[in-house]
């Protein structure tokens, strides 16, 4: 069974370890913000993401860990602006905006490109056989 698994860019580069595709994980996944999620990437694509990647705990429950094989790595990129409504300097995602670059490898830290900022991975991962 494959797993597509959000990770936010400021968990990668507060305290992640790099990874590969090939590489084997062990993560603690929670319920994604479909909202947000689908503000980045798309109502399409938002749909297909199983969890989100928290190692900061903070949360009541304890999910089992989604391990196996990472099969794909994307990038996300998007552009923020200010919102409507909101205190001055109060800014969120534009829809339609994000972009997805396949890699293969997530670094540590990411830079934004062509006026965009890097928010994220997008991370496929395949469950050990059973």
């Amino acid at each position: 069974m494959n797993t597509r698994v959000w990770m936010d860019s400021w968990q990668m580069g507060c305290c992640g370890e790099p990874f590969t595709i090939g590489s084997e994980v062990s993560w603690t996944v929670v319920d994604p913000d479909r909202e947000w999620l689908t503000k980045v990437l798309g109502a399409r694509t938002a749909a297909t993401v199983d969890g989100v990647e928290e190692h900061h705990g903070g949360r009541p429950e304890q999910p089992a860990p989604v391990r196996g094989t990472v099969t794909g790595i994307h990038a996300v990129h998007c552009r923020f602006a200010a919102l409507p409504g909101e205190p001055g300097h109060t800014r969120g995602p534009v829809p339609g905006s994000g972009t997805l670059t396949a890699l293969s490898s997530a670094p540590r830290w990411t830079s934004g490109r062509d006026g965009l900022d890097f928010v994220g991975f997008l991370v496929d991962v395949a469950a050990p056989p059973r």
